[in-house]
């Protein structure tokens, strides 16, 4: 058995993995960047290596830096985690090389599945059903064009050499090739280093089904059920459950043996993902069901599956790569109740769901579900990496009742200054489609700001806010007093006190009772009253205190709202605009973000320049309304 291991890897899973090697008496090493040097996973490790700046390709992409540190640290194992260098089979051939135990599948096998179009080659080969779709090796975008017509509208865009929703967009028309095509070859080149992308016919009704397999060196391959993932925003998995509803036992034996088949083809060993998209316009069937790709490493979705099972996956991996046989025969692996996942980012849904960095101030997640977090109270996001901050995992008798423990823990999130999505997962778990079983890829999308505005404060948020605000002002004697009250009174009357608090830019006035039931949770943070509700946050100010306050936009200047690279410039100084037109797209978190314009207008001013980098609050472009 593997005595030491380092975790070529950062955030939740580093976390995730140190918490099963040290229940399997395995000493950890972690490895920072300098933007990760106070990271909450690196003080959970047994010890930790400083390997580079913050920029990933000059650390977590950097595998000599990472071998050595194995190497310094008195490693016999490297385990890569999800993403960075978990699917690079040059990175795992290195690892080998050096004399360390690779936690994961052969390079061979990595390979084989790396490239999405050689894939789907050898799985036609194999007998394996796939999306009909177009792979050329020529990139010309006429070429391209053509195949897309051959394919038929509406199509899929997708990065050659990577997955989590980066490359990839739908096109509807002809006229929209073009713009899609540049986008997504620039956000696959960004995140994987190749531009090269394929052409799939986009399923109108689809549903997103992965198989979780595991394979030994003695080969065995077992299957661990289903998940649906079909919940998706941007194709990146936003909630993800396991089994997957309406799937019955006829379509469950079906798609399971197509994914070992797969494993098989490729003498997979480890933990991987077979990913399927299901037709699912007539529900689940046998034969609307394509293979699209093979994730050779463990999912981030992974927990739900344990869930189920009761298994602990990276225990799995651990033991199978120190070459020991499955714990488990398939007769032996068995299901049990329905789990739920929900990925809690630091991003703002109101604005298009862009990315929030800083510090956290105030943090708390609820015991109620597990929580996979990657941070603390305290600890500060930054814009270097994927602005997940936790998971939580729900776990029920019924996917009714696990739904409800989830809902309830994503309400009960609370975040300040960093924003994040949990007001907005909250809402989408209440959904009637959803919790009907009704779910596609497109369920998101559809609902548009059913889920993704931010309601108005609540008359309990607004009670809440003024009793903290009393509470904080005054001692109890001053706050009820008649002699400090500007309004009449009578010595045998209560008190009326009014409190004026301000929020987005208006002045409510809200009477000062003591609240009559449960107050919501409240705190007083530098100058503000909080008031966390249903997974929103509201900040409320002192309208005193605020000095020629400004509506965020009202000025009509953009600024990037994180450090970033400027990916494109859309419009020029004269340009007529509407509001929500995207004016400048930036590069960051590992995703392009549109900069809109904040009403309609013209362009005024743009200072946005094509390939710069830009800092947190630069303008970089001013829209000024219509005379």
């Amino acid at each position: 058995m593997i005595a030491s291991l380092l975790i070529a890897n950062r955030s939740e899973i580093a976390r995730r993995i140190i918490q099963t090697a040290r229940r399997m008496r395995i000493r950890t090493t972690a490895v920072y960047s300098e933007a990760d040097a106070d990271a909450l996973y690196v003080r959970d490790a047994d010890q930790a290596v400083a390997i580079g700046p913050a920029p990933a390709a000059e650390s977590y992409l950097a595998g000599d830096r990472i071998i050595a540190a194995a190497r310094a640290a008195g490693a016999d194992a490297i385990h890569p985690g999800y993403g960075f260098l978990a699917e690079s089979a040059d990175f795992a051939e290195a690892v080998i090389d050096a004399g360390l135990v690779w936690v994961g599948p052969p390079p061979a096998a990595i390979r084989s599945m790396g490239l999405k179009d050689a894939a789907k080659r050898l799985m036609t080969r194999a007998g394996v059903p796939v999306t009909p779709g177009y792979q050329s090796d020529n990139q010309d975008e006429a070429v391209l064009a053509r195949g897309a017509e051959v394919v038929g509208w509406p199509v899929m865009i997708k990065a050659v050499a990577g997955g989590g929703g980066k490359g990839m967009r739908r096109v509807d028309a002809p006229e929209d090739f073009a713009a899609a095509l540049a986008s997504a070859r620039r956000e696959a080149l960004a995140a994987f280093g190749d531009d090269r992308v394929l052409l799939e016919k986009a399923i109108e009704t689809p549903r997103h089904i992965e198989v979780q397999i595991f394979a030994d060196s003695h080969g065995e391959i077992v299957h661990l059920f289903e998940r649906d993932c079909s919940l998706q925003r941007r194709h990146q998995k936003v909630i993800e459950e396991a089994p997957a509803p309406g799937m019955d036992a006829t379509v469950r034996a079906a798609i399971c043996d197509a994914a070992i088949k797969a494993a098989r083809v490729v003498a997979y060993e480890g933990a991987g993902t077979v990913e399927f998209i299901a037709d699912a316009s007539e529900g689940l069937r046998t034969d609307r069901i394509w293979f699209m790709e093979m994730n050779t490493r463990l999912q981030v979705e992974h927990p739900v599956t344990e869930a189920i099972t009761g298994l602990d996956l990276v225990e799995w991996q651990l033991r199978v790569a120190s070459g020991e046989p499955l714990p488990l025969t398939q007769e032996k692996i068995v299901m049990s109740g329905h789990a739920v996942e929900a990925r809690l980012y630091a991003e703002d849904p109101s604005t298009g769901f862009l990315p929030s960095v800083g510090p956290l101030t105030y943090f708390h997640l609820p015991w109620t579900v597990r929580r996979d977090n990657a941070v603390d109270h305290g600890d500060v996001v930054t814009a270097y990496y994927d602005p997940m901050i936790a998971k939580l995992i729900a776990h029920g008798a019924t996917r009714q009742a696990a739904i409800d423990n989830l809902t309830a823990a994503c309400a009960d999130v609370q975040a300040w200054p960093v924003k994040t999505n949990a007001g907005f997962l909250t809402r989408l778990l209440k959904d009637a489609d959803f919790r009907n079983g009704a779910v596609d890829t497109g369920l998101i999308a559809r609902r548009g700001e059913i889920l993704t505005a931010k309601p108005a404060p609540s008359a309990d948020v607004l009670a809440a806010a003024a009793w903290m605000r009393l509470k904080i002002a005054a001692p109890l004697a001053e706050r009820v007093s008649p002699w400090v009250q500007a309004s009449g009174f009578r010595l045998n009357a209560p008190p009326h006190v009014e409190v004026r608090l301000q929020y987005g830019g208006e002045t409510y006035p809200i009477p000062g009772d003591p609240p009559a039931g449960d107050v919501l949770g409240a705190v007083y943070l530098d100058s503000h009253v909080i008031v966390f509700e249903a997974g929103e946050t509201y900040e409320f100010s002192d309208p005193s205190a605020v000095v020629g306050a400004v509506v965020p936009g009202g000025d009509g200047v953009v600024r990037s709202p994180m450090p970033g690279k400027i990916a494109a410039v859309h419009v020029a100084v004269g340009d007529s605009v509407a509001r929500g037109q995207a004016l400048v797209t930036l590069e960051a978190m590992k995703m392009e973000h549109a900069l809109t314009a904040p009403f309609d207008g013209v362009v005024a001013e743009v200072a946005a320049t094509l390939g710069d980098q830009v800092s947190e609050g630069v303008a970089l472009a001013r829209v000024e309304a219509r005379p």
